[in-house]
């Protein structure tokens, strides 16, 4: 299996926290709507629960990184780390990005 290099590993970790937080909520919304529950509440909510675990797969789980900052770490490969800390930025941009096209798209942060 060839390894992809940094830079595409960097855009696909921010694209796939931003698709499971969108996908997520919006398929996670249409559970609300045939249970009669209100649909942009809880799609708002979904995204606020969700954001961790897009982090999380946008990395690859948590061991592979666990592991890079040990090599990291007891190898002096300085490197690695400051790579798994770019890819996490990444992961934390794309969540945090989806969150708030879900706030826009919702509208739950104005109050009457």
């Amino acid at each position: 299996m060839k390894e992809i290099g940094f830079f595409p590993s960097f855009i696909e970790s921010y694209f796939i926290a931003l698709g499971v937080l969108l996908g997520g909520s919006l398929i996670g919304g249409l559970s609300a709507f045939l249970t009669g529950q209100p649909l942009l509440t809880t799609i708002y909510r979904l995204s606020t629960l969700l954001r961790i675990w897009a982090i999380v797969a946008a990395i690859g789980g948590t061991f592979d990184t666990v592991y890079s900052f040990e090599r990291g770490i007891f190898d002096a490969a300085t490197k690695d780390i400051f790579k798994q800390l770019l890819l996490i930025t990444a992961a934390l941009g794309g969540a945090q990005t989806g969150a708030l096209l879900i706030k826009w798209l919702t509208q739950e942060y104005v109050s009457s």
